[in-house]
């Protein structure tokens, strides 16, 4: 010890305390794994380093991107990530007139909350061979789903009350643009008619071309991913899940990369940077419920 001391030129008093600090846990580090992992499973283990070191931050906690994606690689925490993206042309094998493609249109317009709205539908697998299906409505701007629905069959009245649902709770304004694919169920009179008496614009994707609703098309690989896709039992229990994830999770905690926030706290910088912003007419007051 006396030889190994002197060769390091450090008095043995000094050697002794470094050896003992370093048989010490790092109780810092340890609390920065233990916070880690905390975060990444409350993310239903959806979160990379970038979402996982935002959302410690916003919670007041310094951590920084690097120290993140060590203490993941060394947990092994591996964020789960959609599968490739894959299009799918539309069956729209039907007589009835495309509308234009108006996100095209305008594609350089920065819209607002409630101004363009997306929407798809995607199915969902049951037992015993079976499907149900999930329609949707996304807000362009803030991602919010604004509106969706779950069904036996691929109808019309399936896609007409997602719509609903997102006038019910105000998030479409009024001459707002609503896109989707040329399915025949937004191609449907009845659909077409609830767009006409809301004063909505309707808008349809170009023909064969998928990604012109890839806004849509996105928020479904995500849904399937984070659910583990699963199969069903029945509506009723799709319907559940379909509600815990959107309306509790994803429209209230998950954090958007694209936002750089969860979509309350986007929401909320909107309003602030517009100062004494007031509240948008929306296409269908309580007042005039009867245009739904």
């Amino acid at each position: 010890m006396r030889l190994l001391t002197k060769a390091m030129k450090v008095s043995r008093s000094a050697y002794y305390a470094w050896a003992v600090r370093a048989a010490k846990p790092d109780l810092k580090e340890a609390k920065v794994v233990t916070v880690v992992k905390e975060m990444f499973y409350r993310s239903r283990r959806t979160y990379g380093s970038k979402r996982l070191s935002d959302e410690l931050k916003s919670g007041g906690l310094s951590i920084g991107r690097f120290l993140t994606r060590r203490v993941m690689r060394e947990e092994g925490l591996v964020a789960k990530g959609p599968k490739r993206f894959k299009p799918r042309t539309t069956d729209s094998r039907h007589n009835k007139t495309p509308s234009p493609n108006l996100l095209k249109e305008t594609e350089n317009k920065a819209f607002g909350p409630g101004e363009a709205i997306v929407g798809d539908i995607t199915y969902l697998p049951m037992i015993g061979g079976r499907f149900c299906y999930l329609a949707m409505f996304q807000d362009v701007r803030t991602k919010r789903i604004v509106g969706w629905a779950i069904g036996q069959r691929m109808t019309a009245e399936l896609v007409c009350e997602a719509l609903r649902m997102a006038l019910r709770r105000g998030f479409v304004k009024r001459g707002g643009i609503i896109h989707t694919d040329r399915g025949s169920q937004y191609a449907s009179n009845e659909f077409r008619r609830l767009i006409a008496r809301c004063r909505l614009r309707q808008s349809m994707s170009g023909k064969g071309n998928c990604y012109d609703n890839a806004q849509a098309e996105s928020f479904f690989s995500r849904f399937k991913t984070e659910l583990d896709v699963r199969i069903f039992s029945s509506v009723e229990e799709a319907r559940s899940v379909a509600f815990d994830y959107i309306d509790c999770y994803y429209n209230r905690i998950r954090r958007h990369s694209t936002l750089g926030a969860t979509i309350p706290d986007f929401e909320r910088r909107l309003k602030t940077g517009r100062g004494n912003m007031e509240k948008p007419k929306t296409a269908f007051p309580h007042s005039h419920s009867h245009c739904y």
